[in-house]
């Protein structure tokens, strides 16, 4: 008999335990071994060296946070059942399964309109059926269907234990100090009144500390111009090596990308979309890359040289659009430069944007002692809150170096 109530050690967490069953026997299935191989950052370890760090630890650390939340509420009096904590724990523990290769990076690429969340409910709903329905609760906690809403905010809101996963151990692995939320202050200050997630108000600061410390790791780390250009350069790739194909380009590629980059359509997930999906991971787009580098198609082959000798093009960054004529300029001087016409496909205007805090979807409440709760932004002793609910976008314009 294999023991199943194991202890794993986590570099950001410590110890994080396995209390039941079912947890165990989800990890070990295929579907989630392949996190192993997703990353959970991208392309980030070109700009940060240390975020070689995967879904598969996110996921196990997010689970842990799971166990601690529930802990916090029973003991402040909310009623939570094995039954419901084994369901919170399964749904966190999967709510990044469908994520593909380099994570957010190639989303919708692969296959259009299908978000990870909803390839997450795809597989979910498939691993239930081997499971004899072990996953039906979970399920309708991740998707915000069960009747007790406080666990679907722990599993997405905008204070959820996914976020305080991702933040402290993104900060770990790249070093950025920023990020380093203290994850036990905030759960230990977690409440639940009227059915919903809230947070003692004692712990404000906490909180703001958490939303700032969130939005400095959006523009220092992930919104980071390099990191937004690779980003940007992998969904180029594989949208330059999709078109070639439709064309009838022959690109070398493992069978599961080319079955993707050859089919247009997936309007309903067949078994074998699922199949392939669940057999892709980062390693078919790298070696895909290395493959690209020697193609006859300059664009692509330019493009994965920058990825994978890490050449990447210059970058400016600003805060408006880069002005039409200055654009056209760097076209221009790219099709002189490399003798092409298409000079275009190597000059790029991205922009991100980002809104620390959205106080109309599913605002932070805080909870006095007279049980009257309030938002966020609505304390009198806030002092940041009412500062970082406007959306901030910044633009980065990538060009090459040769020019």
């Amino acid at each position: 008999m294999t023991n199943k109530f194991k202890i794993i050690n986590d570099p950001v967490h410590g110890f994080i335990k396995i209390p039941h069953e079912i947890l165990f026997d989800v990890i070990e299935h295929p579907y989630f071994q392949r996190l192993r191989r997703i990353s959970q950052t991208g392309l980030l370890n070109l700009i940060f060296p240390g975020a070689t760090h995967t879904r598969f630890h996110h996921a196990l650390g997010a689970m842990h946070l799971m166990f601690t939340a529930l802990e916090t509420l029973r003991l402040k009096g909310t009623e939570i059942s094995k039954e419901e904590e084994k369901s919170a724990m399964l749904a966190i523990l999967l709510h990044d399964i469908g994520h593909g290769p380099f994570s957010h990076a190639l989303e919708n690429m692969l296959m259009e309109d299908w978000h990870h969340e909803k390839l997450s409910l795809l597989l979910m709903n498939d691993l239930n059926k081997e499971l004899d329905g072990e996953l039906t609760m979970a399920i309708e906690m991740f998707q915000g269907k069960y009747h007790r809403k406080f666990f679907n905010q722990l599993i997405s809101s905008q204070l959820d234990v996914d976020r305080l996963d991702y933040l402290k151990r993104d900060s770990f692995y790249t070093g950025v100090s920023e990020g380093n939320v203290n994850t036990q202050r905030i759960i230990s200050m977690m409440n639940v009144a009227d059915d919903k997630l809230v947070i003692d108000a004692k712990g404000i600061y906490s909180i703001e500390n958490f939303l700032t410390a969130r939005m400095f790791m959006y523009w220092q780390v992930y919104y980071h111009k390099t990191s937004a250009l690779a980003e940007h350069l992998l969904v180029k790739i594989l949208d330059r090596a999709r078109t070639l194909v439709s064309e009838g380009k022959e690109l070398k590629a493992s069978d599961n990308l080319k079955y993707f980059l050859e089919k247009n359509k997936f309007v309903r997930a067949t078994k074998e979309d699922i199949q392939r999906f669940t057999e892709l991971d980062d390693n078919d787009i790298i070696q895909a890359m290395k493959f690209w580098t020697k193609s006859d198609d300059f664009i692509l082959s330019y493009l994965c040289k920058c990825v994978i000798q890490r050449n990447f093009p210059k970058t400016m960054i600003s805060s408006k659009p880069f002005e039409k004529d200055f654009v056209e300029d760097k076209i221009a001087k790219t099709n002189a430069f490399f003798n092409i016409e298409n000079g275009a496909e190597l000059v790029d205007e991205i922009s991100r944007t980002l809104l620390p805090y959205n106080t109309e979807k599913q605002p932070i409440h805080l909870l006095p002692k007279n049980g009257e709760k309030f938002r966020l932004e609505d304390s009198e002793n806030q002092i940041l809150s009412a500062f970082i609910n406007q959306p901030n976008t910044k633009y980065i314009l990538s060009f090459p170096r040769e020019i």
